[in-house]
């Protein structure tokens, strides 16, 4: 079972940062503080979602066909995930 990254702190519910990469081959460390990329801030179901949007070319019909679903059902999906992006985009500009 893979571990799920952890993205808020576990204390106070802020956004965790990156704070060092180190290459697995060399050990080299690069050390700083870095933000994770936005789609890791969604849900594992948001993120399975935009996989599932790119393999069918962004066809909502075949999604919809596939996860047996309708397609306004799919295309609602598509809007609240669109609005949960726009969010984290305010978030983080609020933030820098």
């Amino acid at each position: 079972m893979k571990s799920k990254l952890p993205i808020q702190c576990p204390s106070c519910g802020e956004e965790l940062k990156v704070k060092a990469l180190q290459c697995p081959s060399c050990s080299t460390t690069i050390d700083g503080r870095f933000y994770l990329p936005l789609l890791t801030l969604l849900s594992a179901e948001d993120q399975e979602f935009i996989l599932s949007f790119i393999k069918h070319s962004g066809s909502l019909k075949k999604m919809a066909r596939e996860l047996n679903l309708s397609y306004p059902t799919v295309r609602n999906k598509l809007n609240e995930l669109i609005e949960r992006i726009h969010q984290l985009e305010s978030k983080k500009e609020n933030k820098e």
